[in-house]
């Protein structure tokens, strides 16, 4: 043999027992693969077993489970607890019980039943949806994603929860909750609100869809974030999915999720006019369509006291300076916080010119509770009272 055929053969040699030692020894990606695999396939089994021994079977919109009470339970669950929501979804039914007559009904009193539970621009959407309801669906809730997803007020999430807990067809969800287990279990960086670590969250969700039980698996899903995989101080000693999740092993749950990068929250101030006529009553502004508590009523508000005074002076009459300072209502927004310098005046009266206005009312007490009233008014009046 030549000196130029032993080094062929030695090459050829080398790159077989690289060959061979490649083929025993998969990579660290195939590795990492195969184990998210794995995980994926134990992960809806177990979610269901806890929630056979531990998950909320008695909700109200359980029973009976229709396509209307699981929506208009899924909006009032957005950015609220389940024990407040309950009251509210059980008196809000009693009151508009299906599709068309939640878009039958005067915008006061959808408003009016919303009020306390906040966010109000969910309520207008849930009406103006139900009314698109009527125009093309009949009245029904389309059983598309698509179709949900076109609807005022209903995200990607919100549709897949309708669609798994009124029919039982496979839709992943993506909630706040679910986001977090997600994040933990699988050990994904990165704050969940931006685009790219949504897209592969929503990628893993999809993968974990059970063949059955879709009602219960999302049900389960929410209950686990809410009441296991919390926010803060979850309770990783007897949770079902120790084994798998990444956090834990890693000693990283009090960094997962990302946290959204921080900010400083905006401070804002206004003046409130808390005016009373003779017999005692209140009177009340309806706020404009658009913007801060559209369409609620509320007290007449202005920037400053030159402003209020400027409102005073145009729509009732007595003395601007004869009202007593109460005690500020400090109210925190999603992006910035409110405080209210409320004036107090008793015996007043509307003047001739503006007695006719459609957007002031004067409101007894007894009348508040048919009114959607923003939750720091009503509690300054209550206070008050």
């Amino acid at each position: 043999m030549s000196a130029r055929d032993g080094r062929k053969a030695a090459s050829a040699t080398k790159k077989a027992a690289c060959g061979a030692r490649a083929d025993a020894a998969p990579t660290t990606a195939a590795v990492a693969s195969t184990a998210s695999a794995a995980v994926s396939a134990r992960f809806a089994p177990a979610l269901l077993d806890w929630f056979d021994r531990h998950g909320r079977r008695d909700l109200p919109w359980q029973h009976p489970r229709t396509p209307y009470r699981v929506w208009l339970s899924e909006i009032m669950l957005q950015q609220t607890q389940v024990r407040v929501v309950v009251p509210y979804f059980e008196r809000f039914v009693a009151a508009l019980p299906d599709v068309r007559a939640l878009a039958a009904a005067p915008q006061d009193t959808v408003l009016g039943l919303w009020s306390g539970l906040g966010y109000y621009a969910r309520a207008r959407n849930l009406q103006a949806a139900a009314q698109r309801c009527v125009e093309l669906y009949n009245g029904d809730l389309p059983r598309d994603l698509d179709a949900l997803i076109a609807l005022p007020g209903i995200g990607r999430s919100t549709a897949g929860a309708i669609l798994a807990q009124a029919w039982g067809d496979a839709h992943p969800i993506l909630d706040g909750n679910v986001k977090r287990v997600l994040a933990r279990v699988f050990g994904i960086e990165g704050w969940p609100g931006t685009p790219a670590v949504e897209k592969r969250l929503w990628s893993i969700a999809e993968t974990l869809l059970p063949a059955a039980r879709l009602p219960d698996y999302t049900q389960a899903q929410m209950d686990f974030g809410a009441t296991l995989c919390t926010r803060h101080a979850p309770a990783c000693a007897i949770c079902p999915l120790q084994g798998d999740c990444v956090a834990l092993h890693e000693g990283r749950v009090d960094t997962l999720p990302t946290p959204k990068p921080g900010k400083a929250v905006p401070e804002r101030e206004a003046l409130v006019l808390l005016v009373r006529d003779a017999r005692g009553r209140v009177l009340l502004q309806k706020r404009p369509p658009t913007g801060v508590w559209a369409a609620l009523w509320s007290l007449p508000q202005a920037e400053d006291a030159d402003a209020a005074q400027r409102w005073f002076d145009a729509h009732l009459t007595g003395a601007f300076d004869n009202g007593d300072a109460l005690d500020p209502v400090p109210h925190a927004f999603t992006h910035y916080r409110l405080t209210l310098w409320p004036r107090a005046w008793h015996g007043l009266a509307l003047r001739a010119r503006v007695r006719d206005n459609v957007d002031l009312r004067w409101c007894a007490r007894e009348d508040w509770d048919a009114l959607g009233i923003p939750a720091p008014i009503r509690t300054l009046l209550q206070r008050a009272a």
